[in-house]
């Protein structure tokens, strides 16, 4: 029996009755595609996942990539997905017709890969990486390099990367020290070396495309001197043939989790021969890699989201049919045992990992909205939209990503002892999750980020138009008599957030940026509390819009089952902000004060 990883029926309710996709068919953008479309990709999708990547789940964790002769060594199905991820348009799934995509809404197009990544996480990043690769060469790069790059990337011929880490930088990106020297040709000579590059190097991709970070000698120091460029493995000589580029593998990282793709070393230029090409503007290559380093951190909480989720299905599974103990009131050891979900702690757990998996779900499909938004308005509106997705897109990253941990944790609890051996899945979900708050940033990077530029940019005009879309959701709930105490609720922890924020900033308008900073984590912690309960209203307001339009048996008990993980999210995760709430207001620079020294024995 296939084994379930996501809820179709819980994805049909957020794009239809939460986010209604149906409105974004009226854009002339995504006129072509219909709800009957977008159904198809999202069956087929979960055909592909139960089918193509679930049977390879523990082989390839147990079987991870292999450095030998100088090449890394993939499961070979790899090669398989990756050309039916081309053939099938996942790859180019939101690319305009222009660049030979399938132009899908945004909102729709990153439920297949959050499909995918519940499957089976690992084999799922290949295409990915080729979707952010390919985006960035159509955004920034000459008509050579789309003519050349793309066809290629979106046939998964090609395996595109991201480079950008540096062993004496790590995530300080103004210390990267790889060079590129101007040629005679055009082209610029690289050298230099990058670390922790996902899908880096492989056997089952022709060729690696890596877009990379790198200083042309004599630029600027600091971060207004990086500019990108495309380095391939191999490049075209003047006969029109593939040759060796100079780009090598140093060797592969060994990881507790994500051990179907391998993260590689790589050297650029030992040989003096690795070329490169310049990618739009010299020095303005930062702010094109956050493009794809944006749409990589929407993918990083799509990808935790959906390992939880996978994870959670598994728990459920387990506890549906083990059966263990009695009910607390019964006193007669003769009676059968009763399956453990008729716990109350276990149903608490399984509670709580619907109330992170289902709210930031929601929150990152609320980002993708905003962002097919961007891509069909204009003016004002259009700068609203991109304000609130660069506001959220650090939480939608980190939320998911931290509490993803917890929520697989819990899944993995809900198995005992079983859960922490390999007989069952969850020890490597476990793993697995892992990696989220690290890599595209860490959970320290975003929370800087929010806090430090997200919610100062524009005086500040991107966090107030948050608060009026909360607001709204506020409005909109108070008119339901069942709903009106919850939007109370909503209403103050938005005071309560807005009050951390503000006293903040003053503390910035004072100069003490690093007391300002010092706890922008534990900000973004209480952010993400508020941003998913406002998500949590809105998927309320649609439950109860929903059963009041007297649904049958099946769909009743699944709004009645949502409304029950809303009511446990405003009970028990909510009220945790309280504690956030008092410790941000009433900081005292323990962090800052504490010396380094005094950390010895």
């Amino acid at each position: 029996m296939k084994k379930k990883f996501v809820s179709m029926q819980n994805l049909k309710f957020m794009l239809y009755e939460v986010f209604d996709a149906a409105s974004l068919i009226q854009y002339s953008y995504y006129e072509e595609h219909s709800i009957e479309a977008f159904d198809m990709i999202l069956e087929t999708a979960v055909k592909i996942g139960g089918g193509k990547l679930r049977p390879f789940l523990e082989e390839m964790d147990k079987n991870p990539p292999r450095f030998a002769d100088g090449s890394v060594h993939v499961h070979p199905m790899v090669r398989s997905f990756m050309k039916e991820s081309g053939e099938g348009g996942w790859i180019s799934i939101f690319a305009p017709h222009a660049h030979g995509g399938q132009q899908v809404p945004i909102l729709v197009g990153f439920l297949p890969t959050f499909i995918f990544n519940a499957a089976n996480y690992s084999a799922s990043i290949y295409p990915g990486l080729n979707t952010g690769a390919a985006h960035l060469i159509s955004s920034y790069g000459t008509e050579a390099m789309q003519r050349i790059y793309i066809p290629r990337l979106y046939s998964g011929e090609w395996q595109g990367t991201m480079a950008m880490t540096e062993p004496q930088a790590g995530s300080s990106l103004g210390d990267i020290t790889t060079s590129a020297t101007p040629a005679p040709e055009g082209h610029y000579m690289m050298l230099g070396h990058k670390i922790f590059i996902s899908a880096g190097d492989h056997d089952c991709a022709d060729n690696i495309v890596h877009l990379l970070l790198a200083r042309i000698v004599g630029a600027p120091p600091g971060l207004k001197g990086i500019s990108l460029f495309l380095v391939p493995k191999k490049r075209f000589n003047a006969g029109g043939n593939l040759v060796f580029n100079d780009a090598t593998v140093a060797g592969i990282y060994h990881k507790m989790g994500y051990r179907g793709a391998p993260i590689t070393q790589l050297s650029f230029g030992e040989n003096g021969d690795c070329h490169g090409y310049l990618v739009g503007e010299a020095n303005k290559g930062l702010s094109y890699m956050f493009q794809m380093m944006n749409e990589a951190r929407l993918s990083v909480g799509f990808a935790a989201t959906a390992i939880a989720s996978a994870a959670y299905y598994a728990a459920l599974e387990y506890a549906q049919e083990r059966p263990q103990g009695r009910a607390v009131t019964s006193k007669d050891p003769t009676q059968p045992q009763i399956p453990i979900i008729e716990h109350a702690d276990i149903k608490r757990m399984l509670l709580c990992q619907r109330a992170i998996i289902e709210g930031s779900l929601s929150l990152l499909m609320q980002c993708t909205k905003y962002s097919d938004l961007t891509t069909v308005l204009t003016g004002q509106e259009k700068e609203k939209y991109q304000l609130l997705l660069d506001l959220l897109t650090p939480i939608a990253k980190t939320y998911p990503a931290e509490m993803g941990i917890l929520s697989v944790s819990h899944a993995l609890q809900c198995l005992g002892g079983y859960g922490y051996c390999d007989d069952f899945p969850l020890e490597q979900y476990y793993r697995d999750v892992r990696i989220h708050p690290i890599h595209e940033g860490t959970t320290g990077i975003q929370s800087i980020t929010l806090l430090g530029r997200c919610i100062t940019m524009k005086n500040g005009k991107a966090f107030h138009l948050l608060l009026e879309e909360i607001q709204d959701a506020v409005n909109t709930a108070q008119a339901d008599t069942d709903l009106a105490a919850y939007a109370g609720e909503l209403a103050q922890a938005a005071e309560k957030l807005k009050e951390v924020t503000n006293g903040l900033i003053g503390v910035a308008i004072k100069g003490n940026i690093e007391l300002f900073l010092a706890d922008a984590t534990l900000y973004m912690e209480l952010f993400g509390i508020v941003a998913v309960a406002w998500q949590w209203l809105l998927q309320a307001v649609a439950v109860n819009k929903a059963i009041r339009s007297k649904p049958g048996e099946d769909d009743l008990k699944f709004y009645q089952g949502k409304l029950y993980v809303f009511r446990y999210f405003f009970g028990y995760e909510l009220p945790k902000m309280e504690g956030l709430y008092r410790l941000l207001l009433n900081a005292d620079g323990l962090t800052v004060e504490m010396h380094a020294d005094l950390f010895s024995d």
